[in-house]
């Protein structure tokens, strides 16, 4: 059985590589976080400098709106890829996925309500 933090590590490294192959980049930093049936994803450095472009070079709402709107759309597409990878890391489903990205600040969240919080052995403190 894993360590609360092996299962948060694995799901990082599974979101890491989903960004890479999906979006065409990884993140600069990731963290997840497990509350209960919640999982917190916070990604950073995510966005592309096409990405970057094309949100200042276009009216502000609409270059926001049509990256958020393709960013969503993206990450749906590859909803199996990640539902699969957080039950192979955390051994439950997921229910929902909550998806935001900033444009001002290239942050990115993703937040999952899974079945059932994960089982986790304690850490052995050193």
């Amino acid at each position: 059985m894993k360590t609360q933090g092996e299962i948060e590590a694995a799901i990082c490294d599974g979101i890491r590589r989903f960004e890479t192959e999906y979006m065409g980049r990884g993140p600069k930093e990731i963290r997840a976080h497990l509350h209960g049936d919640l999982l917190v994803v916070r990604l950073s450095g995510v966005l592309t400098t096409a990405e970057q472009h094309l949100a200042k070079a276009l009216p502000a709402e609409r270059g926001r709106d049509l990256l958020k709107q393709v960013r969503s759309h993206l990450v749906e597409t590859g909803r199996p890829v990640i539902d699969a990878m957080i039950k192979e890391s955390a051994g439950v489903s997921s229910l929902s996925l909550h998806h935001d990205i900033s444009t001002v600040t290239g942050e990115e969240v993703m937040v999952f309500v899974l079945q059932a919080p994960p089982s986790f052995r304690e850490a052995k403190r050193r």
